[in-house]
């Protein structure tokens, strides 16, 4: 194509084609990107890589594998090892080393490439890689403590597979005294990226802490400055730009009292256009003939990867850890491969190629072929995997109830009757305590905190129910819950804005996310009936007693809490969802008394639910 826009917008539409499929079959989007990128590259030749970016192709790709272990580095927190960060030590130190020695010599023997090319192989294929971990790990659901495991292997593991890398092709190119340059690169690499990373951190922490930049500029000083390191890094030490990155991340994400979650959201959605357009470049400067070449030894390779270094490496990682036998199978198993061995496989293949190095065009074919592979194989057998070793967390259909108001305890009650999920959190210790007693899991404190990050585990919970008197703090719950969850996973009771003045509203956005029952379903009112006899109650439908005659049966008797369908699925009656139950479904109702047999009118009955956060 002669105008270079042309192509470029391609990548674009292409990689949110391919982005919007992997979600909607739930793969990870670097299976269908990868396919793509081949088909208009090496097949078709509708893009080249290399003409539509010359000398700036590799730098470009540098610049923005930068950005991408800095995005996964922002989600690095200490607390979230919780026990197990010897484990995650052991995979990044004890399960690196073993990949590589198991990988390298099958390597040398089975593809018939020299021992310096097959080490440097080895080195690249020991990074698994957040791009490929995180999705699949949304799909598999294993237990929070593996998940934790995998998402920070993932992303630690990468600048240090890119590090030994980094070091064999130092000592592939040096001339003399191979192994004194080797270890004196290593040495400077290491002290350059910690101390650089660990003093732009620093700085940077301070910065936003004391909130010297104007909101407006903080993602884009942070993004420039956080690529200026490692321009500064690679300047003094070659490759060390990697290690810098990372820390630079870890220390925001540790540092006290400093805010990333702007910047990481920013940086989220800069990491999937960056993956998104990588992959589909350097997939299509695969040469499928170079691939082809690599023969039948490539199957021993594989095999050699994914069945004896992976499961040797994580057995061994894990002696002294404590885990159970299923999860280091389960660990075992999920060992995808991703962009960051994509790029540094090409960066250092290109590198190789102008030195004239032998069979160095053999190197990315063989690394797409290991990624291709392990993502293939791992997507569409690990779901089954986790189930048949009793892994897999059961879908999320449950609710986390803020508030535990005495409606909120009968309401939680009602819904374990029916083996719903549920867990009711608040800040006051009275609520919690009653709920105790009435065997209501519950977690006591502010939902927000750092400390129910660490420990408040929602992989159980689809949705987030806030019905608590708190005015101030509801908002805050909401936003939080949604932004950790999604979008549409909270829901409120309605907060009576009408009734107020302009200025005590809250924001129209906050107001279309609340509705949760009913337009007048406020949190006062609901206490009151409760306090006033009214009782929970669930119907069930049947082809003699339709929806119709339920609302007939009860008219304005009763306020509609939840349909519950033949799956036990919950589906909360709101001012937005038009929920139309069937036969067979229940129907979870907040029933007033008949007339005359309501209870008297006490406010002691609900004292326990009017005190403030405590």
């Amino acid at each position: 194509m002669s105008d270079p826009i042309i192509p470029l917008v391609a990548v674009g539409l292409i990689s949110i084609a391919c982005q919007y499929f992997a979600y909607k079959v739930k793969l990870p989007a670097i299976l269908p990107l990868l396919v793509v990128g081949i088909l208009v590259g090496p097949v078709y030749g509708v893009i080249d890589a290399d003409s539509l970016f010359g000398d700036l192709l590799f730098p470009i790709v540098s610049l923005s594998v930068a950005i991408i272990l800095f995005e996964g580095s922002l989600t690095l927190r200490f607390g979230d090892l919780a026990g197990h960060g010897s484990m995650v030590r052991n995979l990044c130190t004890v399960g690196t080393l073993v990949t590589w020695l198991v990988t390298a010599p099958v390597a040398h023997y089975a593809l018939g490439i020299s021992w310096q090319l097959a080490f440097l192989f080895g080195a690249i294929v020991t990074v698994t890689g957040p791009t490929v971990i995180v999705p699949m790990l949304r799909t598999v659901r294993p237990s929070s403590k593996v998940s934790n495991i995998l998402r920070w292997e993932g992303i630690v593991i990468d600048p240090i597979g890119a590090l030994l890398a980094v070091l064999v092709f130092e000592y592939i190119i040096s001339t003399q005294d191979a192994l004194s340059h080797t270890l004196y690169a290593f040495g400077l690499t290491l002290s350059v990226g910690l101390g650089i990373g660990a003093a732009t951190g620093y700085l940077l922490g301070l910065v936003l802490r004391n909130s010297w930049l104007p909101h407006y500029l903080e993602n884009t000083a942070v993004l420039t400055l956080m690529l200026g390191a490692f321009a500064g890094s690679n300047l003094i030490a070659h490759e060390s730009g990697l290690l810098t990155v990372t820390i630079i991340g870890m220390w925001l994400a540790n540092m006290k009292n400093v805010d990333v979650e702007d910047i990481l959201e920013f940086k989220e959605t800069l990491s999937v256009l960056l993956i998104s357009g990588l992959f589909i470049l350097l997939a299509s400067r695969i040469d499928i003939h170079s691939m082809l070449s690599v023969g039948w030894g490539s199957i021993l390779v594989l095999v050699a990867l994914i069945f004896i270094a992976r499961p040797v490496g994580v057995f061994l990682s894990s002696l002294g850890t404590g885990l159970n036998w299923r999860e280091i199978a389960l660990l075992s198993w999920i060992a995808p491969r991703g962009i960051v061995a994509a790029a540094v496989s090409a960066l250092f293949s290109l590198k190789l190629e102008a030195l004239d190095y032998a069979q160095a065009e053999l190197l990315v074919p063989m690394v797409f072929l290991v990624i291709i592979t392990t993502v293939v194989l791992q997507s569409l057998t690990s779901v089954t995997v986790a189930k048949k070793l009793n892994m897999r967390a059961p879908a999320p259909h449950g609710f986390l109830i803020f508030g535990g108001g005495l409606f909120s305890r009968l309401f939680a009650k009602e819904l374990m009757t029916h083996d719903v999920q549920v867990r009711v959190t608040d800040t006051n210790w009275n609520n919690m305590r009653l709920a105790r007693m009435e065997s209501i899991p519950t977690y006591f404190g502010n939902p927000m905190s750092e400390h129910a990050a660490r420990t408040l585990d929602l992989s159980m919970f689809g949705k987030v129910l806030v019905m608590s008197p708190y005015r101030q703090l509801n908002p805050m719950v909401t936003y939080h819950f949604e932004h950790e969850m999604g979008k549409g996973t909270v829901l409120g009771l309605s907060n009576n804005e009408q009734q107020q003045r302009p200025s005590h509203q809250v924001s129209e956005s906050y107001v279309k996310k609340l509705g949760l029952f009913s337009d007048d379903a406020t949190y006062g009112k609901l206490a009151g009936l409760v306090a006033k006899g009214a009782t929970i109650k669930t119907t069930r439908l049947s082809d003699s007693f339709t929806y119709d005659d339920y609302k007939e049966q009860y008219k304005e008797r009763a306020i509609k809490l939840c349909a519950i369908d033949t799956h036990n699925h919950v589906q909360m009656f709101t001012t937005s969802n038009n929920v139309k139950p069937k036969a067979e479904w229940k129907i979870v109702s907040l029933v007033n008394p008949e007339k005359g047999h309501e209870k008297p009118d006490d406010s002691a009955s609900i004292s326990d639910e009017s005190k403030l956060p405590g």
